[in-house]
């Protein structure tokens, strides 16, 4: 029978976030020199863009960096992401790790976000370096059930906000559903990657609205 998740408040959130962390440097740490180099499942970044995104948000760059990179992205948020993670990725690997590791437990966060997309994005980031390598990151089921409700109220410039409209989801693993309308149903694990654009577990998921939402993530 699944167990029913125990909310998760922002004490536990940061509980999971600096667990991760920890976690993602320890994968990180064993890594060959052309497995940083290896595609990620965040489409156009490597495993090491990916690394670096995520040290970088404990511990962001200057005002200087930041407002130089958002006149190079001139006003796109997803742009203005992309060109920090490359700046950062640029340090050596060893820094990187050092850097997600010492700051693990630090709850600084870049302005305009929230603690809730900090543990949504640690999460989805950690498997989107894990799960191409072959590599296993356990995530708690309560805390991706968390970052996959959040993950599914987001909209523009983040995600479609209509992309989930007419679906149902229904993780199996816990006693979690999200919506109304064509079922989709698998671990909760693989339910965020869904939502949250990755197609990597699609054969953990089942249901008659796997196909039509597979096809608007890959539109859009």
């Amino acid at each position: 029978m699944a167990a029913r998740p125990t909310p998760l408040d922002r004490e536990n959130s940061w509980q999971v976030i600096e667990q991760q962390r920890r976690g993602i440097a320890d994968l990180l740490a064993d890594l060959s020199p052309r497995e940083w180099e290896h595609p990620s499942l965040c489409a156009g970044w490597r495993v090491r863009d990916v690394a670096a995104h995520l040290a970088m948000t404990p511990s962001p760059p200057p005002g200087g960096i930041m407002i130089t990179t958002g006149l190079r992205a001139r006003g796109d948020y997803n742009r203005f992401v992309d060109l920090l993670a490359r700046r950062y990725s640029e340090q050596p690997v060893d820094q990187l790790v050092s850097s997600l590791r010492d700051h693990a437990a630090t709850r600084r966060i870049p302005r305009l976000t929230n603690y809730r997309n900090v543990l949504m994005d640690t999460m989805v980031h950690g498997q989107d370096i894990a799960i191409p390598l072959g590599r296993t990151l356990a995530v708690p089921p309560e805390a991706a059930a968390a970052a996959t409700a959040h993950a599914a109220t987001l909209g523009r410039p983040v995600f479609d906000r209509h992309r989930l409209r007419g679906i149902r989801l229904r993780a199996t693993d816990i006693d979690w559903c999200h919506g109304a309308g064509l079922e989709v149903r698998g671990p909760i694990a693989a339910l965020l990657l869904l939502v949250t654009g990755r197609t990597a577990r699609l054969h953990d998921l089942a249901g008659e609205g796997l196909a039509p939402l597979t096809e608007r993530l890959v539109i859009t």
